[in-house]
């Protein structure tokens, strides 16, 4: 774990004991500065080191202090966006090139628990690996090295992904000026031609209590919300030829108060995932609920096609990106090592292989993106 301590400004500063570990990452920030490249060595040591920073949405300050120093002594000039209280984004670009054409961005936030990283000859394996900490060293790698042959690529690494995209949000109102953003997510190194969006609705129903021995004189809340879901359950979804259906799921149910008691109170959290406009979805939800529960609208973020890039594989994503929330960055481009289908699970791991390959397929984005 990283100790550190915050600034009158809130910023986050390690502590002396701590800072050493700077240096122990099998490549030191030493090294890199001079050479301007990773090995493939350095690369599995930086993610493994990444992951080993506990992260989870809203405590995303140390894994940000960390890249922060780590790539301020590479050379890059380092700029903290503040989102909120002692959370940050992180901007870096290189001296020379103050407005980078093209930005590579992801995600520094992780969902819980903790999972130390490990790995053996072919595997790094722990809590963000590919989700998105495999990216971040990735991505690191291909800027050092772009820069190494002559080409400035930024870094946007922001906080919050995986619960509402804040910090995606904030970095929306500060842009700095580039053509293009390469959002890093699990896609198996092929570039994504749409991603899913997603629609998050609150379902609460109200009643009225009453000893659960004479239920005719209470309202159960309960019953309304389960009348309610189950219609939603049996509404037909819209599909899109190229990406597949929405789905929905129902995440959390809750209510009541005691058994021996009518439930005044229930509510249920449900996502869709979204291959269309939002709005027709929103007005068949709420005609389905009618009068049983009242329904909010927690956040819209909404399906996306992307640009493509020859001679990269290509493939749908099921999941939703910070793309929606980083419009004002440049046109979008989707593609990170890592299998999304292992991502937020116990055994979540990325290959060694698919680390230096996305390295490889950065640099050529940039390459082939700048050309145009």
């Amino acid at each position: 774990m990283w100790d550190f301590d915050f600034d009158s400004l809130g910023r986050i500063s390690l502590l002396p004991r701590v800072r050493p570990h700077l240096a122990n990452l099998g490549c030191s920030a030493a090294i890199i500065a001079t050479s301007g490249i990773l090995s493939p060595m350095d690369l599995v040591a930086l993610t493994r080191q990444l992951v080993d920073i506990e992260s989870t949405t809203g405590n995303e300050a140390a894994v940000v202090e960390f890249l922060a120093n780590y790539l301020s002594t590479a050379g890059l000039t380092v700029e903290r966006m503040p989102v909120e209280r002692h959370r940050f984004n992180l901007f870096a670009r290189w001296p020379e090139d103050p407005s980078p054409a093209v930005v590579f961005s992801t995600h520094t936030d992780c969902v819980p628990p903790l999972i130390p990283s490990s790995e053996d000859s072919t595997r790094i394996s722990g809590r963000g690996s590919c989700d998105a900490k495999g990216i971040l060293a990735a991505q690191v790698a291909a800027a050092l090295r772009l820069h190494r042959e002559g080409t400035c690529v930024g870094l946007l690494f922001v906080v919050g992904e995986e619960r509402d995209s804040l910090g995606a949000a904030v970095a929306n109102q500060n842009p700095r000026g580039s053509r293009f953003l390469v959002n890093g997510e699990p896609t198996g190194n092929c570039i994504a031609l749409a991603a899913k969006g997603a629609l998050r609705v609150e379902v609460v129903a109200g009643g009225k209590m009453a000893h659960s021995a004479y239920p005719e004189l209470g309202e159960s809340a309960i019953d309304k919300l389960l009348d309610a879901l189950q219609l939603l359950r049996s509404m037909s979804l819209p599909a899109n030829p190229e990406i597949g259906a929405t789905t929905m799921n129902i995440g959390i149910i809750e209510g009541g108060r005691a058994t021996n008691m009518i439930a005044d109170f229930a509510k249920a959290q449900l996502l869709y995932r979204l291959v269309a406009p939002s709005q027709p979805l929103r007005e068949q939800i709420v005609a389905a609920v009618g009068e049983r529960a009242q329904v909010e609208f927690v956040l819209d973020i909404p399906y996306m096609r992307f640009r493509t890039i020859p001679g990269i594989p290509t493939m749908t994503a099921s999941f939703t990106t910070d793309i929606p929330a980083l419009s004002n960055w440049g046109e979008p481009v989707l593609l990170g090592p890592g299998n999304i289908l292992v991502a937020h699970t116990e055994g979540e791991y990325v290959e060694k292989s698919e680390l230096a390959e996305a390295v490889d397929r950065y640099v050529l984005i940039a390459r082939e993106l700048l050309r145009s």
